[in-house]
């Protein structure tokens, strides 16, 4: 009789927390508070893809389609053109650290990796590091700049290492 009498709270207990579990918990959408912060961050986000799917790609004109002409960019983009001639398969992973933004200006914290292979048959050469891209616009997202160890110029790095043995010729 005991545990009968038992059964009924157990079963109560069981049905109420089923209950509550089956209500909606917190709010049925998503609503951004700041609609303009998060479309901009929605922007820069784009922007940091599309660059690391170009370079991967290896599609020049689409990464000099979203950096400013700039003298200091160009260094960067002579490095980029050459990881592209001495690189046929690029695989590059990044990870946004930090988004800064002061106005116009927003700096990218990024930690990265990647897989630079000559041939489809080379090892390859993998790195990974730390760098700064800097960004400016708030309507259009263009690249400013570019501080630390980035990926970008990886066959200038790697100009100075011997070359693996390969077959000798007899």
């Amino acid at each position: 009789m005991f545990f009968r009498l038992m059964r009924v709270p157990v079963v109560m207990l069981v049905a109420g927390l089923l209950g509550v579990a089956a209500l909606p918990s917190g709010c049925s959408s998503k609503e951004v508070r700041y609609p303009e912060d998060h479309t901009r961050f929605m922007k820069i986000d784009k922007a940091m893809e599309e660059l690391r799917n170009a370079y991967a790609r290896r599609d020049l004109a689409d990464i000099q389609g979203i950096m400013l002409p700039r003298e200091a960019l160009e260094k960067a983009t002579n490095e980029i053109q050459q990881d592209f001639q001495t690189y046929q398969e690029i695989a590059l992973e990044w990870t946004i650290d930090r988004v800064v933004i002061e106005g116009e200006s927003v700096e990218v914290v990024v930690s990265w990796a990647g897989q630079w292979h000559k041939t489809p048959e080379d090892a390859g050469t993998r790195e990974r590091g730390h760098g700064v891209l800097r960004w400016v616009g708030e309507k259009t997202v263009l690249l400013n700049g570019l501080d630390g160890d980035l990926p970008f110029g990886m066959a200038l790095r790697r100009a100075g290492e011997p070359q693996p043995p390969g077959p000798r010729s007899r």
